[in-house]
């Protein structure tokens, strides 16, 4: 699994007051971390930006690769000509740059594909609609279709597309996390050759901080058997990264068996694995959510 790391964010007290006074440390700091913690690009988020963001992103961008240059980041704000400023700025990586990200929605998606284009970029298609989040599988496929011909028809390959069909909350949407996985299953037939990514985290926004970790986690085994190459993941969440690169097999396995119900009873597992089985029929809605589920 590729990890794009997402600590370099405005809503990070030390980064958000880093940005504003225009501070390399912080943020160089960071951008090391990450790299050393095993994030395979950087996710530089500036949130909306709107009045200074376009002098902004290409300092910080600059800044990252006075440190970390052979890691490719994704430029991440709401701030059009801020992306497309940093984009004039960056060095070339082994991997392409990418925009992260490009909503599903017309007066969105025509003014930033020229953009992608103009600067080879990879970019991250959002399935943000005209009516905001996709219902179901089908709705993300529609939305998928009507984006990707516009990428194709703005001189974009599908093999330069991170698809993000847009994880939501398991305390408030639980539904919506098995039809993310039926949508993820159906994403090499409606987009052959591109690639897909999410916000994993968006899945344990809301439950208490101790299940972030093991509910991130799941998900993440969970989609990358249905096909996800990406995550945006936390790079302080070690164990997700050992699972992600192959370290953690046993975890890879028993989620893998709870999807297929062959998993064996709870009582008989240490309580490690125990709690994986018990999120994966959680995930799957086999169980109903609470703060408490791991305790049942």
């Amino acid at each position: 699994m590729i990890l794009f790391g997402e600590s370099l964010n405005v809503i990070s007290t030390k980064i958000g007051a880093a940005y504003k006074a225009r501070d390399p440390k912080p943020i160089q700091e960071e951008a090391l971390d990450q790299k050393e913690k095993g994030m395979d690009y950087i996710d530089i988020n500036l949130g909306p930006a709107k009045k200074d963001g376009h002098e902004l992103m290409p300092w910080v961008c600059q800044v990252v690769q006075e440190v970390v240059d052979d890691v490719p980041l994704l430029l991440d704000t709401s701030n059009i000509a801020a992306i497309e400023e940093g984009l004039k700025v960056l060095k070339p990586c082994a991997q392409p740059h990418i925009i992260n990200s490009i909503m599903a929605r017309a007066e969105r998606y025509e003014a930033m594909l020229p953009i992608a284009a103009k600067y080879e970029a990879d970019m991250v298609a959002l399935l943000w609609g005209p009516d905001g989040l996709p219902r179901d599988e089908n709705e993300r496929a529609a939305l998928c279709v009507e984006l990707l011909y516009a990428a194709n028809e703005a001189g974009i390959p599908n093999e330069k597309i991170w698809v993000d069909g847009i994880v939501t909350p398991v305390n408030i949407q639980q539904a919506q996390l098995v039809s993310y996985l039926n949508f993820q299953m159906m994403l090499e037939d409606i987009a052959p050759g591109a690639k897909s990514t999410c916000g994993l985290s968006n899945i344990s926004n809301g439950p208490p901080v101790q299940l972030r970790p093991i509910l991130n986690t799941t998900y993440m085994v969970m989609l990358e058997r249905y096909g996800m190459k990406a995550v945006i993941s936390d790079p302080l969440d070690t164990n997700l990264t050992d699972v992600a690169k192959g370290k953690r097999p046993e975890i890879v396995d028993i989620v893998h068996q709870a999807m297929d119900g062959t998993a064996p009873d709870v009582s008989s597992l240490d309580k490690e694995l125990g709690d994986y089985v018990k999120t994966v029929k959680v995930i799957m809605g086999e169980s109903l959510f609470s703060d408490s589920y791991l305790e049942i």
